[in-house]
């Protein structure tokens, strides 16, 4: 009698074990299908051939917007700036514009000096901008196209 009570407890319990498991992966299933479409979504990221750049020269007060390819460098003032990559979204989207872009700046002894590396937001132009004495440099936007030629 004591063998057949507790083999029919045990029984029980290894079905509640299986439904449980079953409910668990269910839910988990539900869960990513809600998830997923929208990381999905999230992660799309628009790779830009063009950075667009806003600068200003802090002894004439005049700000000035140019376009820089990807992997080439523009002087702006006694500055070198080069976006590495510049990401954007698609419109269906929150706008997240970024670039990863290095600065460097030409001292007056004609030596070439880094001065930032690293992501820039066009949302958040104060986060990272390149501050300098003499300019300051901040992503606006980044595009497939210019209006200026691209490199030879």
């Amino acid at each position: 009698m004591m063998q057949t009570s507790q083999r029919s407890h045990t029984m029980r319990c290894d079905q509640q074990r299986r439904a449980s498991g079953h409910f668990l992966r269910a839910a988990l299933l539900a869960a990513a299908a809600v998830v997923l479409p929208f990381q999905s979504a999230a992660n799309d990221k628009i790779a830009n051939r063009v950075a667009v750049f806003s600068g200003i020269d802090k002894i004439t007060g005049r700000i000035h917007t140019f376009d820089v390819y990807i992997d080439e460098t523009v002087q702006f003032g006694a500055l070198q700036v080069t976006p590495r990559v510049c990401y954007s979204r698609p419109d269906t989207e929150t706008p997240k514009t970024t670039t990863f872009v290095e600065v460097d700046e030409i001292t007056l002894d004609s030596n070439i000096r880094r001065i930032f590396t690293g992501w820039m937001f066009a949302d958040s132009p104060g986060l990272n901008a390149v501050e300098h004495p003499v300019y300051d440099i901040w992503l606006k936007d980044c595009k497939m196209d210019s209006d200026v030629p691209p490199p030879s």
